[in-house]
């Protein structure tokens, strides 16, 4: 069941494929906001772990590793990616981290049943966020947490930024307004608290968290896999042949001038939202 048909049309379809398709470049792009997340969850051998929007399962592996003696259950809306998080964690012998194909916002979650909720990028394509948070809550103990990354403002997020203006190919691209599903849902901190507080959530806060992401070993390797992003096709797809060239050609220069001895660095920033179950049962 899921009431965001939209999302799961894209996500258990084209977006979520190219994820599996390419889940070790994409698991790379971040990685070091996931050691940010999984600090912030204070996981013990006992936690129970509720992930939301797991993809490819690397946040709920790690939580599983930590939570050796306690569970882990990852959910996802793409079967592609859900594949990979299965055979990633049946690989290392992880029985206690399972999986399943659902949508948060209405999943019926056993009730109280996790110390933790989490999510790494995946909080913010919610068609009701406060039902969707609601529910989540609902899963959690009385005074459980949930820690989650979302991204800030566009115009923080350097990486996007460049991508958008090198395809822009002369438009006047629309700027996300706050709030609306999508990357920048929770990219509002007065929004979102709004929302989690009115989802049953207290003691809400957002820590910004700022950290360079690697989109490949040189310009050539990170063309190669922005050349194909779900970004990338969305802004030229209209675009007639010689227009949709050197818009690539822009990008590729893009990649070029932030080309590092480390890789191909851009800038970004998100959150790191914290909150508390804040009712008794």
């Amino acid at each position: 069941m899921s009431a965001n048909a939209e999302m799961l049309a894209l996500w258990d379809g084209p977006e979520g494929d190219h994820w599996a398709d390419n889940a070790e470049r994409y698991e790379a792009t971040n990685a070091t906001y996931g050691r940010t997340l999984l600090a912030a969850l204070d996981l013990g051998a006992h936690s129970t772990v509720l992930d939301i929007g797991c993809g490819t399962g690397v946040m709920s592996i790690e939580a599983g590793r930590i939570a050796a003696k306690g569970s882990v259950l990852g959910v996802d809306l793409s079967s592609r990616m859900l594949e990979r998080a299965r055979s990633v964690a049946a690989a290392e012998g992880l029985d206690h981290v399972r999986f399943e194909q659902a949508d948060a916002q209405v999943h019926p979650f056993v009730e109280s049943a996790y110390d933790v909720a989490t999510s790494s990028f995946g909080g913010m394509f919610f068609a009701d966020p406060v039902a969707a948070f609601a529910n989540i809550r609902r899963g959690l103990q009385p005074g459980g947490s949930l820690a989650m990354l979302a991204w800030r403002d566009l115009l923080e997020n350097a990486w996007l930024v460049e991508i958008r203006s090198a395809l822009a190919a002369g438009r006047d691209l629309p700027t996300p307004p706050p709030g609306v599903q999508g990357p920048f849902s929770l990219a509002d901190p007065d929004i979102a608290t709004g929302r989690l507080e009115a989802a049953g959530y207290r003691k809400v806060r957002f820590s910004a968290v700022d950290e360079p992401m690697c989109f490949g070993r040189d310009a050539v390797d990170a063309y190669s896999f922005l050349a194909t992003f779900g970004i990338t096709r969305g802004l030229t797809h209209d675009l007639d042949e010689d227009t949709r060239t050197a818009a690539l050609a822009a990008l590729r220069k893009v990649l070029e001038a932030n080309e590092t001895p480390d890789g191909v660095l851009l800038a970004s920033s998100a959150w790191l939202i914290e909150a508390t179950n804040g009712e008794a049962r």
